[in-house]
């Protein structure tokens, strides 16, 4: 006999800060028609640690719109608003192995550092953090947080380097990808005004919900680099990986939540049908789904 394969499990995992969009409903798409093809597990997430701009009401809607494409969900809803204490628990791991260090720089501070500096290290969205705090003395570090100067907390990325080593992960498009940890910097892992960030959170999410396949857009592939990182310096497993490619409007560009006349709620008060408006989602998406 062979190895026994893992079932598969999916999850689509969407931020209540708009409506369900062409876009997000053909990832939904994607990652429920690979778990039903394998006979496997479609979860639902909702990703809502964005107190400022996630609603409720969103929720709601989101939550609505799949039901009426009959895009159905194994289990009940995983909220990650319920569940700091996952991702403290996660932290605390990363800071017992001295991976992370607070962080007192404000944006306007960072982006001063940064226009002074002549060659500022660039990532996927723009240049890096120049690691200002992360050179800052324990007893000064304690000496800020004991007078109540807010802060976010960074992973230091070239400390965290070195004790996950040489890495790589399997996309199914792409094949082999050697990770590279360094790619987003000293990344923030908590921030000022929520316990967590979306990526320490998306990484002990999957963990905890027992993911073995991640579809997503092609645009967060620079985010796996980090994630794996995270999965190796938390003893996670490292699931493979479908970074689908993206909807875009006929001119190419990329379809958003401001796109109001392209949301599944648009489309159902149009007097679309279900079956029309899962057409259409794979009409946009070259009938890949």
């Amino acid at each position: 006999m062979g190895p026994v394969m893992p079932p598969v499990v999916t999850r689509f995992a969407p931020s209540p800060t708009g409506l369900l969009h062409l876009g997000s409903a053909y990832s939904a798409m994607v990652a429920r028609n690979r778990a039903r093809e394998a006979g496997g597990r479609f979860l639902l997430r909702i990703e809502d640690t964005d107190i400022r701009r996630c609603r409720r009401e969103y929720e709601t809607a989101i939550l609505e719109d799949l039901k009426w494409l009959g895009l159905d969900w194994d289990g009940a809803v995983r909220r990650q608003s319920d569940h700091f204490s996952d991702y403290g628990r996660a932290l605390g791991r990363l800071d017992a192995l001295g991976l992370v260090y607070p962080c007192f720089c404000s944006r306007a501070e960072i982006e001063r550092e940064i226009a002074a500096s002549a060659s500022a290290p660039h990532g996927p969205d723009g240049p890096l953090y120049p690691g200002t705090c992360r050179h800052l003395a324990p007893a000064e570090r304690k000496r800020r947080i004991a007078a109540g100067r807010e802060h976010c907390v960074r992973l230091d990325s070239e400390r965290s380097a070195a004790v996950a080593g040489p890495f790589e992960f399997i996309d199914e498009r792409r094949g082999r990808i050697e990770g590279q940890p360094l790619l987003m910097g000293d990344f923030v892992l908590a921030r000022k005004d929520t316990p967590t960030s979306y990526h320490l959170s998306v990484t002990v999410d999957d963990h905890l919900q027992g993911v073995t396949l991640v579809t997503r857009g092609e645009d967060i592939l620079p985010s796996t680099h980090v994630h794996v990182l995270l999965q190796r310096l938390l003893g996670y497993a490292t699931p493979l990986y479908a970074h689908h490619g993206l909807i875009t409007d006929p001119t190419g560009r990329r379809l958003a939540k401001r796109d109001k006349d392209l949301t599944i709620r648009s489309l159902r008060e149009s007097g679309l049908s279900p079956e029309e408006v899962r057409r259409r989602i794979l009409a946009a998406a070259g009938g890949q789904a």
